[in-house]
């Protein structure tokens, strides 16, 4: 196996089983990093799975001081596993090591931080996450700054992860929901229109499970408005008829749902064959009856 198959196995198998990639990457990864271009993706994994999904802070930092400790680890990849180590340390309460960071780090530091708490502790990772969004406000960075992507990327995880968690608290709905407006804020700085869309398609997903419905029927349209503007991709497209097609189904629109599956039918239809494969399952999800009272 070499690195690419590593890197694309682990993220393909994480979501369903992050305590075994976790022992994979603390036991394996490190033989991997070969050259200098494979040590920002191996300590993006560990930062994610370690951090992100396990919450385990400790083994996260001892695997990225290794990492850093390696020859190949210079320059920019440097300062890229020394913001991983200190949104761990951040994370953790053992530490803040931000300071002397600069503003953009700063703000990344935090964000990853916030991203790594969303599912452990709702009321600290949405505290980072407001001190980050206060930060990138205050010092007025350009739209392409490395900060603006990186609030997106958290907002986004962090509300993707907490629409899937059963027995959601109200802390964990208001952080969803505040992440998710986060992500599509800076997204649209970030981002393309894609991001962007996708950052709508987040927030409508988000509502939705907050049972926040005109809310998430709202920005499902201005998803596809986005999608229908810029050519009508059928990718995006057919993820904007499915978030359109769950609100109507959740309203008990029955007329509204199935115009949205015969569109989200008609999207799939144009989609790749590589794409068609894992949008099945979402296809089919949307077209089921829903579940009686």
């Amino acid at each position: 196996m070499n690195c690419d198959e590593f890197l694309n196995q682990a993220w393909a198998e994480h979501a369903a089983d992050p305590a075994a990639v976790g022992q994979r990457i603390t036991e394996q990864a490190l033989v991997f990093v070969t050259e200098d271009s494979r040590v920002v993706p191996i300590a993006h994994l560990a930062h994610h799975v370690l951090g992100e999904h396990l919450g385990q802070w400790a083994a996260g930092q001892d695997f990225l001081g290794r990492v850093a400790a390696l020859p190949l680890t210079q320059g920019a990849a440097a300062l890229a596993v020394a913001r991983y180590q200190a949104a761990l340390l951040l994370a953790s309460g053992q530490a803040d090591s931000r300071e002397g960071a600069s503003p953009s780090d700063h703000i990344r530091i935090s964000a990853l931080a916030a991203a790594n708490l969303g599912a452990h502790d709702a009321g600290r990772s949405l505290a980072l996450l407001e001190e980050a969004v206060a930060s990138a406000d205050h010092v007025a960075l350009p739209d392409p700054d490395p900060a603006h992507r990186g609030l997106g990327i958290a907002g986004n995880g962090i509300a993707a992860t907490l629409e899937e968690k059963s027995g959601r608290s109200t802390a964990e709905t208001e952080l969803m929901l505040r992440a998710a407006q986060v992500a599509r804020r800076f997204w649209a700085l970030a981002g393309t229109w894609v991001e962007t869309e996708r950052a709508d398609y987040r927030l409508a997903m988000s509502h939705l499970q907050a049972g926040k419905l005109p809310q998430a029927r709202r920005h499902a349209q201005d998803c596809l408005d986005i999608v229908q503007a810029n050519g009508n991709v059928p990718l995006e497209a057919f993820f904007g008829w499915e978030a359109l097609g769950l609100v109507e189904r959740a309203a008990g629109n029955t007329a509204g749902h199935a115009h949205a599956v015969a569109q989200a039918e008609t999207a799939f239809a144009g989609l790749a064959d590589s794409d068609k494969g894992w949008c099945a399952a979402s296809l089919d999800k949307l077209k089921a009856a829903p579940a009686a009272a």
